[in-house]
């Protein structure tokens, strides 16, 4: 069961904007990574939780798509998330922002699993201006935007391909907008 909400668990880039989220729903995302390991139990992560649409669309205007199709424009207009999580660490608890990106990885992946399990998902994205996204939300200066999580339900079909002969893992588009996801194989990532 865990291995097929992993399959089903893909970085979403279309979504059903009629979808919304409620504080209720988000704060259970938000309880799932509180409960998550944790780098030396130090539990520097704080969590900006938008499912309101000025936050949304705050968030929405900050973050880059889809940096391997610079030609295309994702999410589509009309598609985009409902709701995002911005996973900030609070630098008053630790001002190391390398220590804890495995910390960060934990939780992003649990939060989109939950997700993943009420026939949602979401999409984690790092190409954002941290600063640009501390201003716009007004986060006091000891949280610091590590990674920003969108999430919604989606409306698009990503399809997991095997990598060919060439070896290339850029994942791309047909002409009917299904998204393909080219993943090694099994024999090619083991070592013994």
């Amino acid at each position: 069961m865990v291995k097929d909400l992993i399959i089903k668990n893909r970085s979403y880039r279309g979504y059903d904007e009629s979808y919304t989220f409620t504080r209720e729903q988000m704060e259970n995302y938000v309880d799932g990574a509180r409960l998550c390991a944790s780098s030396v139990n130090i539990q520097p992560l704080k969590f900006f939780m938008a499912w309101q649409k000025d936050d949304v669309d705050k968030l929405q205007s900050r973050v880059k798509w889809a940096r391997q199709l610079p030609q295309m424009t994702l999410p589509h207009p009309g598609m985009c998330p409902t709701g995002f999580i911005v996973i900030c660490q609070d630098k008053n608890i630790s001002d190391n922002l390398n220590r804890f990106m495995k910390d960060i990885g934990i939780v992003a992946q649990s939060m989109l699993l939950m997700a993943a399990e009420e026939g949602l998902g979401g999409c984690m994205i790092g190409n954002f201006g941290a600063q640009d996204v501390k201003d716009a939300l007004e986060l006091p200066d000891n949280l610091q935007p590590m990674l920003v999580v969108a999430l919604g339900k989606p409306a698009e079909t990503i399809v997991l391909t095997d990598v060919g002969e060439d070896g290339n893992t850029a994942y791309y588009r047909d002409e009917n907008d299904v998204h393909y996801v080219p993943k090694r194989s099994l024999e090619d990532i083991l070592i013994n």
